[in-house]
């Protein structure tokens, strides 16, 4: 038997935790640097190790974390336990319930609490929260128990929950149909020109860095996204803004507000945690820091959710509050573009 069926045998006995294909455009770049453009929260040192160890595999052959990825190449990572994201763990942590019936549940997510497990984040998900407080939770498409769509770790708020296998399809049938509403409210730098207006643009993993999503404007890539926005307030050097969702892309707000120019203040994974907009001044950039500090996560809020009931086929309308450092910083940019004009 060759070394390559020996592979082959071997690859059969472990798990795939991460796959990616390189681009088109991807020029030959070590396997160890590539994947820690792809992998959210991977040090240098675990992926040599994973080299080291022989977990990296491109084209199906094992390689040695100096390997050149080239263009078209499958790069897989298997290890020889399950990924940790499969292995859920009910965990006592409290949610915030603004409604429950038999069917469905709506939650207030607090920023910072990941919808999902996932690499890095195993424990102290919105998912680990609601198989300790519910029994038998139906499955969405990707195995995740009552799931029906997802909102960013450091984004807040309203996310629905299917409690019921009924519930689950008739609710994702509405969000992949569109009849779903979803309204968000984002703190966005510079002055938005129109009053309002409607962003289009196909979206898909940035192919250099898979960490970040962005627009394929001529459709060549990506799946339609549309967004719409309305100007709730102008506040100088960054404006309010209400951002209604047709469609539901990963990161979408977060990547058609940089497309247009207008980047969430304070996104660092989107450049929004620098000063892209005002003045040179000490002071100003003091004050930029100060709103940092309160609001230490992209400014962006789930705020309005409605769907038609599975089954009373109602139309419910929820509504929740901006968070508190949310509220924050939005007030102390309106105080100091008061005193700027």
């Amino acid at each position: 038997m060759d070394t390559a069926e020996n592979q082959e045998l071997s690859q059969n006995d472990l798990f795939e935790h991460f796959k990616f294909i390189a681009s088109k455009g991807q020029e030959p770049l070590r396997v160890d640097k590539f994947l820690m453009n792809f992998i959210e929260n991977a040090t240098r040192s675990k992926i040599q190790k994973a080299a080291k160890d022989g977990n990296i595999w491109v084209n199906n052959t094992i390689v040695k974390q100096n390997y050149k990825v080239k263009a078209g190449d499958e790069v897989k990572v298997l290890f020889e336990h399950p990924p940790y994201e499969f292995l859920l763990t009910p965990e006592d942590i409290p949610l915030d319930i603004i409604y429950e019936d038999e069917a469905l549940l709506v939650v207030n997510k607090p920023a910072g609490m990941v919808v999902h497990p996932g690499h890095g984040n195993y424990s102290g998900t919105l998912i680990n929260a609601l198989t300790f407080h519910f029994e038998n939770l139906p499955n969405n498409s990707s195995n995740r128990p009552g799931l029906v769509h997802r909102i960013d770790k450091d984004t807040s708020g309203l996310l629905v929950v299917a409690k019921t296998e009924v519930a689950m399809t008739y609710l994702a049938k509405q969000f992949f149909e569109k009849t779903s509403e979803r309204e968000y409210i984002a703190l966005v730098w510079g002055n938005v020109e129109n009053d309002s207006g409607t962003i289009e643009g196909n979206i898909a993993r940035h192919p250099k860095n898979r960490l970040q999503m962005t627009v394929f404007p001529e459709g060549d890539e990506g799946k339609e996204a549309v967004t719409h926005y309305k100007v709730i307030e102008r506040l100088g050097y960054v404006t309010l803004v209400s951002c209604k969702l047709e469609t539901g892309r990963t990161h979408q707000i977060r990547v058609h507000m940089k497309f247009i120019g207008h980047t969430l203040f304070n996104d660092e994974r989107y450049g929004g945690d620098k000063i892209l907009k005002g003045t040179t001044f000490t002071k100003y950039k003091q004050f930029v820091d100060n709103a940092f500090k309160i609001l230490p996560r992209q400014a962006l809020h789930a705020k309005t959710l409605g769907f038609e009931h599975p089954t009373t086929k109602e139309f419910m309308k929820f509504n929740s509050e901006l968070p508190e450092d949310m509220i924050q910083c939005i007030e102390k940019w309106r105080n100091y573009s008061k005193q700027s004009s």
